[in-house]
């Protein structure tokens, strides 16, 4: 099961998901690291699997 939101091809750091997430919301994708990264130190394992979980179900754009 994949969501209908790509992941980044050109707005990566690890594997483009923030960067797909926020091309999707037309956010800026450097406050959304940012504030994932505050996120996942003060919930550690919750935003850590969240982002591999988004990471298997995102599309990939190079398919």
């Amino acid at each position: 099961m994949h969501i209908n939101i790509y992941r980044s091809a050109t707005n990566r750091v690890f594997g483009g998901v923030l960067g797909g997430l926020a091309d999707y919301f037309d956010w800026n994708a450097n406050v959304l690291r940012i504030i994932w990264v505050l996120a996942t130190i003060c919930f550690h394992v919750i935003f850590i699997l969240a982002y591999f979980v988004l990471l298997l179900l995102m599309k990939n754009p190079y398919n």
